[in-house]
């Protein structure tokens, strides 16, 4: 009989905590959701994980970056139990998010906490390309950004400024040594990608630089002679 009890009681006990852990999971993303900064900040005090994904497997700052959820988005980065490199299952970073987006601030709240600059497969610099983020694009080199980063396709971030960035991206990457020979897997280059968007003021910006790297090789002596 005491046995008999005392499992009763063990199972009340369980039963209540997952009832409590279930009920802060569904409190947690509402409150993300919903830029609720004391809600999440509360939930995380009273131990509940803030690496914890979502059905759809999406963690609270992912979700809080796509909202946007500004207040949750900095409680959330200055808590040390949060894992800022998490990615969502389409293998986006926090700090790629930003990137796109052109959260110059959350970028550098991302980089004080370590946040990857550099990771296999898409990256922070191929994001900020895209979008054509001047800065944040020179604060991802500073801290010392792959510049010719190959994506899963092989694209580089010059592909991409090339394709939908800026000429001002473009030139950028330019300027700081992008590799303009580079292929992807279907055999274009960053001048490729600018043709056939019909940008041909990034197609000659590349093909130029392309041309004085070439002329530059040309002309240094073999064996140190001319």
């Amino acid at each position: 009989m005491k046995n008999y009890f005392k499992k009763s009681i063990y199972l009340v006990v369980i039963a209540a905590s997952f009832a409590a852990n279930a009920g802060s999971f569904e409190d947690f993303f509402r409150a993300v959701r919903g830029d609720n900064a004391s809600g999440v900040s509360n939930l995380i005090q009273r131990g509940f994980d803030p690496n914890t994904r979502d059905e759809h497997g999406q963690t609270g700052l992912l979700i809080a970056l796509r909202e946007p959820s500004p207040k949750v988005i900095k409680v959330l980065i200055e808590a040390p139990q949060t894992d800022v490199d998490i990615a969502s299952p389409k293998d986006e970073t926090p700090l790629m998010l930003a990137a796109i987006k052109g959260q110059q601030d959350v970028v550098a709240q991302l980089l004080k906490r370590d946040a990857a600059v550099n990771k296999t497969g898409w990256t922070p610099l191929h994001y900020a390309a895209t979008s054509g983020q001047i800065a944040i694009m020179k604060t991802l080199l500073e801290n010392f950004a792959f510049i010719d980063a190959q994506s899963p396709n092989g694209t580089t971030p010059l592909m991409m400024a090339a394709m939908y960035g800026s000429n001002d991206a473009v030139k950028l990457l330019l300027e700081e040594g992008a590799d303009t020979t580079m292929k992807n897997q279907l055999g274009m280059t960053a001048v490729d990608f600018a043709n056939k968007a019909n940008r041909s003021e990034a197609a000659s910006m590349i093909a130029a630089a392309a041309n004085a790297k070439a002329s530059a090789a040309k002309a240094v002596p073999k064996d140190g002679k001319w």
